[in-house]
């Protein structure tokens, strides 16, 4: 059973910076696309950044030039890199695969806030 680990999550002030990871069981983790979604109090979840297996990416326009994903394969590991962050991106941060079904981590609180 894949299991992913978020951590990283904190309380931060506004222009501050946050590293996320998400930590992925099992052997295959190099073999998929690997996403970050957020959701904040009484919103839908979104997506906010995507890595292929390839290491082609992609983001929200919300958070273009100031977030960015990257991953280590090697240590079965996504992490996204959170700069100039705002109060608007404050929400529990998930981290996501789709292998035939769509798998969750338990997500991270990020709290952008002076």
């Amino acid at each position: 059973q894949l299991q992913l680990v978020e951590s990283g999550g904190g309380l931060v002030q506004p222009g501050g910076s946050l590293r996320l990871s998400c930590a992925a069981s099992g052997s295959i983790f190099g073999l998929y696309a690997m996403a970050w979604y957020r959701q904040a109090p009484g919103k839908q979840r979104e997506l906010v950044a995507v890595i292929t297996s390839g290491g082609s990416t992609n983001y929200a326009d919300s958070v273009k030039g100031r977030f960015t994903i990257s991953r280590a394969n090697a240590k079965n590991t996504v992490y996204l890199q959170m700069n100039s962050l705002k109060p608007e991106d404050t929400a529990v941060y998930y981290c996501n695969v789709n292998i035939a079904r769509a798998y969750w981590g338990q997500g991270t609180q990020v709290t952008v806030s002076s």
